[in-house]
């Protein structure tokens, strides 16, 4: 049986013209939304996404300058 860890990681939010840009600076993963809302809950999938599919090495040299 896999143990998930819990952690917590920034989403910096900021509007531009159009859309909110969510930013997870932790990982460098970026997404966008129509709301402060819908932003912030594609910000969450898109790290979900990426923690699931990337390999160890890419998650750890993200991350490093983090640490």
């Amino acid at each position: 049986m896999k143990r998930k860890s819990r952690f917590s990681l920034t989403a910096i939010i900021r509007r531009s013209e159009k859309y909110f840009v969510a930013l997870c600076p932790e990982l460098d993963v970026v997404s966008q939304g129509k709301t402060v809302e819908e932003a912030h809950s594609n910000i969450a999938e898109a790290v979900e996404l990426f923690l699931e599919t990337a390999s160890p090495a890419e998650v750890k040299r993200r991350s490093q300058w983090a640490e």
